[in-house]
């Protein structure tokens, strides 16, 4: 699986965990220890957990993919998932705001993730009711 098919998995799979604002950066010709880092926000600690136990469970079970490393679980302010190729950053919104990693790499591609992230979800109060907030 290629990197960029690997952020696409990753960012579906976030998204199925209600993640906002997911991107992911081509930033090959930049960095040297990956290709992509995928960033999306939590809305709470919580989720931020759930979005972790998605995609570290289902890359495990459907490609035998184990991240490398993982970082930031035990307060789940900023999680990230390390899968060589590809990284997730998993953030609360003040942590995301604080760092900006948008920003620090901006002026990497932003890639077009292929699918429709957040279609079909209903509204605020089902949203908040699947994150443990209601």
């Amino acid at each position: 699986m290629s990197p960029i098919e690997l952020a696409r998995r990753i960012a579906t799979m976030a998204d199925d965990k209600l993640a906002e604002d997911i991107v992911a950066l081509d930033v090959g010709d930049i960095l040297g220890y990956t290709d992509v880092l995928v960033i999306c926000t939590a809305r709470n600690e919580r989720q931020a957990k759930a979005i972790h136990d998605e995609v570290q469970i289902r890359l495990k079970h459907e490609e035998g993919l184990l991240p490398r490393r993982v970082e930031g679980l035990p307060e789940a302010r900023w999680v990230l998932l390390d899968y060589l190729d590809c990284i997730l950053h998993v953030f609360v919104p003040e942590t995301r705001d604080r760092y900006r990693l948008d920003q620090l790499w901006g002026e990497a591609a932003r890639i077009d993730l292929g699918v429709s992230l957040g279609e079909g979800r209903g509204d605020g109060a089902e949203r908040a009711q699947a994150v443990g907030e209601a």
